[in-house]
């Protein structure tokens, strides 16, 4: 990427001044403080932080500019990013997908269909010749600029899809701190003071590096952003949609990736969804454009944490690509919003870990040579008591506590 430079005694002095030495025996068991003790053993670390020193975001340049974790309460509090200690430890590469973890990572799609940038051309459509492209799995991000709330990263790369077609990519990544206040303002939400929060944004920006247009034709990619955090048996996702009929709107949810999503883990009530978040059952669901809002979360009731991400949804943006493992009718019929919940594939086989996922997508990108897209993902954790955080929850995803936690068991009582 042209124009990106590192400044190493700036880069270094950051890091020491955010983290500054952490002592083992003073942390909480999984806090953030932990978390960047072992994160700094082997990879650098950019640790941003506010001037309380309470809203900390880790960010790791190696991993694609990828958020790790985050804390509401410093490094004694908690760490809200699920992390792969085993992978990053062990310094090795897996061949198909190396899930470092972290709650923000920058992907690009279609993953599956006859435009997929994850398999080869003619190879069929299965976990063996599925393999994520080095550049968004393993290679890093060049450091543009560090600063004590910011960091700026980028990469250029080629990637070739399933037809065949080779994309010449440009990435600029910008994570930021936010201010939970100001980042939910125009929802007429405000923040108690008794309410610990943390935000930050990713703002990714794709470019057409090449000297093609990229056509719907031969294949189109589009921005990815997932999200991976801690699963518990009392969390649960929840995705407002717009109602109205499939004719005019699509289907409800997609929940055919990993076969049928059973009805005691995904809940669809009018205006909502409700979807386990426990990695005891590998499953996922997605929302189509004209059904998502620009906004949805999860709620965990054992740790009393709401979590919203906010992303762009342009307003007459229809296509989006399609990751579906299969040749497809419609390449471009596929989801906004994505939510993963991670469990072993088969009984006996190993899980990737105690995750679940938040995930967004840009629309599919027509770029002429030298043109740009971008498409901004915020995710935003609020700790604190029920009384506190149900308003908050009523005006950003339209239900209660008292709905989210009794979802499951409405739904029990009703069949």
């Amino acid at each position: 990427m042209r124009g990106i430079r590192l400044n190493c005694s700036f880069y270094k002095l950051l890091i020491v001044m955010a983290a500054a030495e952490i002592q083992q025996n003073a942390m909480e068991a999984g806090s953030f403080g932990q978390d960047i003790e072992f994160l700094r053993k082997h990879v650098k670390v950019a640790v941003l932080a506010d001037r309380t020193g309470d809203s900390q975001v880790a960010v790791v340049p190696a991993y694609q500019g990828r958020v790790m974790t985050s804390t509401a309460t410093g490094l004694r509090g908690r760490g809200y990013g699920w992390l792969n200690r085993s992978l990053i430890s062990s310094g090795k590469h897996e061949p198909h997908i190396n899930i470092y973890g972290g709650e923000d990572r920058f992907w690009l799609g279609p993953e599956g269909g006859q435009y997929s940038i994850f398999f080869a051309p003619g190879s069929p459509f299965d976990l063996e010749h599925w393999f994520t492209p080095p550049p968004i799995d393993t290679e890093p991000f060049e450091i543009e600029s560090v600063t004590g709330d910011k960091v700026v990263c980028g990469k250029r790369f080629a990637v070739t899809n399933y037809a065949n077609t080779r994309f010449e990519v440009e990435v600029r990544r910008e994570v930021r701190l936010v201010n939970a206040n100001d980042a939910l303002a125009d929802l007429g939400v405000s923040v108690p003071a008794s309410v610990k929060s943390v935000g930050f944004e990713s703002v990714n920006i794709v470019k057409n590096a090449g000297n093609a247009d990229w056509r719907a034709e031969t294949g189109l990619l589009s921005i990815w952003i997932l999200g991976m955090f801690n699963a518990s048996a009392k969390t649960t996702v929840v995705i407002p949609i717009r109602d109205g009929n499939e004719t005019e709107y699509g289907p409800i949810v997609n929940d055919a990736y990993f076969g049928r999503v059973p009805p005691d883990r995904l809940v669809v009530r009018p205006g909502i969804l409700y979807f386990r978040a426990d990695a005891k059952h590998r499953s996922k669901i997605g929302v189509g454009p004209r059904r998502a809002k620009p906004i949805f979360g999860s709620y965990d009731a054992a740790g009393n944490v709401l979590t919203l991400v906010r992303f762009t949804l342009p307003p007459n943006a229809d296509r989006y690509v399609n990751s579906m493992w299969e040749l497809q009718k419609n390449p471009y019929g596929g989801d906004v919003v994505n939510s993963y919940n991670d469990c072993p594939a088969k009984p006996g086989a190993p899980g990737f870990g105690n995750f679940y996922e938040l995930e967004t997508s840009s629309p599919a990108l027509a770029l002429a040579p030298g043109a740009e897209a971008r498409h901004v993902h915020t995710t935003i954790h609020l700790h604190g008591g029920e009384k506190d955080l149900d308003p908050i929850a009523r005006a950003t995803l339209g239900v209660g506590l008292n709905e989210i936690q009794t979802a499951f068991s409405r739904s029990a009582a009703g069949r």
